[in-house]
């Protein structure tokens, strides 16, 4: 499995997080249907509210949690980080990471595109569409980190960014996108 950190800085009205990464894992299944298994997997490492659908054709983030999203099925483009951002084009068994704030759309999918979703215990997706308010980023800021990385657990790239800082200069086996936006 692969893993790579992206920041992203405002992106038009999108706050994106300005303090933690967005985590890609590449190929964390080799199947044509991980949907099962991300939701396994997700819930074994304490992750909630496990759901199975699309990702949003508009430009969205949520101020109230953090999001993984496995892709099941399928394949997409997504555009991530706001209408500046950067479109990341993933298979089935990749995965992301969305830190609060973190602007995502669907530019286009496979007809058999599924995502599997789930979020940290205690934490509700509130689907934002608009710039965010004062009160809004101070939400963002102050969402609780998880207490695990949703694919490894009690360690992980989730884990070593958002609990330790920023691993790119030490860690060889950690990618990193640089800065983005």
């Amino acid at each position: 499995m692969e893993a790579q950190k992206m920041f992203f800085d405002k992106s038009d009205w999108v706050p994106n997080n300005q303090t933690l990464p967005v985590i890609v894992y590449r190929e964390i299944f080799i199947c044509d249907d991980g949907c099962e298994e991300f939701a396994r997997l997700f819930t074994s490492h304490g992750w909630e509210g496990v759901w199975r659908d699309g990702v949003f054709d508009y430009q969205h983030y949520h101020a109230g949690a953090h999001e993984v999203l496995g892709i099941g099925r399928g394949t997409a483009k997504l555009l991530i980080g706001g209408p500046t951002g950067k479109v990341l084009e993933l298979h089935a068994g990749d995965c992301l990471a969305l830190p609060a704030g973190t602007g995502h759309q669907n530019l286009g999918a496979s007809s058999d595109f599924q995502v599997v979703g789930a979020y940290p215990p205690s934490q509700h997706p509130d689907i934002q569409t608009s710039a965010a308010t004062a009160e809004l980023l101070k939400k963002i800021a102050e969402v609780a980190l998880p207490e695990t990385d949703p694919v490894q657990g009690a360690s992980g790239p989730l884990f070593e960014a958002w609990h330790l800082g920023d691993k790119q200069e030490t860690d060889p086996g950690f990618a990193s996108a640089g800065k983005i936006g």
